[in-house]
């Protein structure tokens, strides 16, 4: 990179999967990265920051202390898990992300940052869309008329709407990815706000050889899936282009839950069965992005196949597992 494209960037949320992943990349590019969260989850071994803060953005002096300088901002800090997680913790997922991105959007407009990039999620998308398993993929404008799943999702669209509305009144220059399932080694594998990948990744690695792993659900439920890389290569991209409307992020190719623990289970060499949790919660019975617009916009899609994203990402997971006896 040369100098005259070098970047002050802060990216808060940066102790978690993504945010992590994004500030390690944008440092290897030469840009100078301070990282903001209320915690780190240390995954990533080696430093991928200039400068760090330990921060509780609910509280608007500190979105300000953390984006004072700053030329970009990458908004993913959030409350948020897996399926589990976001359908059992309604109120304080609503009530911190709210803080979080309101607080964040106005500390950005007073301290007039160059670019705001905000992290939604597919979450957005109605449930009207997704209840079959063979769904066609969700385009940007399926997100209206509003049916989210459940209130994260409400919360992520509300965030979108207040993105714009600081974008349309203030000229806060805005860029908006709806995510889909990202996945990937060196993020949340356990503890409840872990996702599906990794959860299934932990299981068959915790599994003896002839046993069985508990699915939630009855496995027919249908998603795509997103590997880290690709999904920070499209967030810079988006970030680097003029484009300030929601775009999707994530892969269209379509899997079952039970196709997903298979392939992991071939992964791990090991023979396991497989039985069903009917009483787990297991979300929309089926979700895949359209990448059409993406595509057009940014040139850009995944690249990752599923089968080696998932092979990469079970190995760092068995190695955890293993280290931890």
């Amino acid at each position: 990179m040369q100098n005259s494209n070098r970047k002050r960037i802060l990216v808060v949320g940066a102790g978690g999967f993504i945010g992590s992943h994004l500030a390690k990349h944008l440092r290897e590019q030469g840009h100078y990265v301070r990282v903001a969260d209320i915690k780190w989850d240390g995954y990533i071994e080696e430093r991928y920051w200039d400068n760090k803060f330990t921060l509780d953005l609910r509280n608007l002096h500190n979105c300000l202390k953390a984006i004072e300088g700053m030329d970009w901002v990458f908004q993913l800090a959030a409350n948020m898990g897996g399926i589990g997680y976001i359908t059992s913790h309604f109120a304080d997922v609503v009530y911190d992300n709210a803080l979080i991105n309101l607080n964040m959007l106005q500390a950005a407009t007073d301290t007039r940052v160059e670019r705001y990039f905000f992290s939604s999620s597919a979450c957005v998308y109605p449930n009207y869309k997704q209840t079959v398993s063979d769904v066609r993929g969700l385009k940007e404008e399926d997100a209206m008329p509003a049916d989210p799943n459940e209130p994260y999702g409400w919360e992520k669209l509300f965030s979108e709407i207040a993105v714009e509305a600081y974008h349309h009144d203030y000229g806060l220059n805005t860029r908006i990815a709806r995510y889909h399932n990202i996945y990937g080694p060196e993020g949340t594998w356990d503890g409840g706000k872990e996702k599906a990948p990794a959860a299934l990744c932990r299981k068959v690695a915790r599994a003896e050889d002839g046993n069985t792993i508990e699915i939630w659900g009855d496995g027919k439920a249908t998603r795509s899936y997103c590997y880290i890389d690709d999904c920070v290569e499209g967030t810079v991209r988006l970030m680097e282009s003029d484009y300030t409307k929601p775009l999707n992020i994530g892969s269209d190719k379509l899997i079952s839950v039970d196709a997903l623990a298979d392939m992991i289970i071939v992964i791990s060499g090991k023979r396991i069965g497989k039985k069903h949790n009917l009483t787990a919660p297991e979300g929309v019975r089926g979700r895949n992005a359209d990448l059409s617009l993406v595509k057009q916009v940014l040139g850009w899609e995944p690249e990752m196949s599923l089968e080696e994203g998932m092979c990469i990402t079970y190995r760092w997971i068995e190695k955890q597992v293993k280290e931890l006896g």
